[in-house]
């Protein structure tokens, strides 16, 4: 069995770093609102007590990781949305810009597949999946959804060339 690295360690991952994090928040806005007049030293006691005290309590520990791990999952998620939406929209003057109402339904497909893709990711899509794709209805329904919106994609293509000839 391997063995056990640092950053998977209890310690690290469960007093260490909240322990650093609510420090660090705690001693910047101590510094930037000078509620303790300023001095350095005395804004790190303080935010070194309550990181001590954080770290020491279970429940807003637990809060903390909690949040954390929200908030770096949303972050990644963002990015790849972003990411991907640039690849769609670039503004690089050489390239070639999508007309508006291409740009909206590129939008609007991005969002969705990166829903699906975060349920699938998490785990959360099984039922859904059942549900939409493997019932007796879903083929029929697939098949004429999926040449509705190559019609729509088609007239809107058309729509959006006779406007601006």
């Amino acid at each position: 069995m391997a063995g056990e690295i640092l950053f998977q360690n209890v310690i690290f991952s469960k007093f260490i770093l909240p322990f650093l994090l609510v420090f660090f928040i705690v001693f910047a806005i101590l510094q930037k609102t000078k509620i303790l007049g300023g001095v350095q030293q005395t804004n790190a006691l303080v935010a070194f007590v309550l990181g001590l005290i954080v770290v020491g309590v279970a429940y807003p520990k637990d809060v903390i990781e909690n949040l954390i791990l929200f908030m770096v999952v949303a972050l990644v998620v963002l990015f790849v949305v972003l990411i991907l939406w640039g690849f769609l929209v670039g503004k690089e003057p050489e390239l070639t810009s999508l007309p508006k109402p291409v740009q909206w339904i590129a939008g609007i497909f991005l969002v969705i597949v990166v829903i699906v893709v975060v349920l699938w990711a998490t785990g959360f899509d099984a039922g859904i999946l059942d549900s939409l794709f493997y019932q007796s209805w879903s083929k029929t329904f697939w098949s004429n959804a999926v040449f509705i919106v190559l019609v729509g994609a088609a007239l809107a293509l058309i729509l959006t060339k006779t406007k601006s000839s």
